[in-house]
């Protein structure tokens, strides 16, 4: 019933099985997370993402440009009232002739 020439040809098989197969899975496995773990994104995509990059980054630039003109002039209203409220005998009377 049991050969007993069995258990080693067995046993001898096994270790190559081994040997070789676990590096050749653990490369299979890298390669199915490689791929999916890389987008797959079309060019028409990529390239609307693109326009819409560049058209935020003027939005930007339009924005920070509005924003230092209104520091300027929040500077000049603050050195205006500022000069009014510290010599008011030089004030300009703005049409009031006495």
């Amino acid at each position: 019933m049991h050969e007993p020439w069995i258990v080693p040809i067995v046993f001898f098989a096994i270790f190559p099985i081994i040997f070789l197969g676990t590096p050749l899975a653990r490369a299979l496995a890298r390669r199915w997370d490689r791929d999916a773990a890389a987008p797959k994104i079309p060019p028409e995509v990529m390239a609307r993402l693109e326009r819409i990059e560049q058209a935020v980054d003027s939005i930007a630039v339009e924005v920070e440009r509005i924003s230092e003109g209104q520091r300027f002039t929040t500077k000049l209203l603050t050195e205006r009232t500022r000069d009014t409220t510290t010599d008011p005998a030089q004030a300009p009377t703005r049409g009031l002739t006495p």
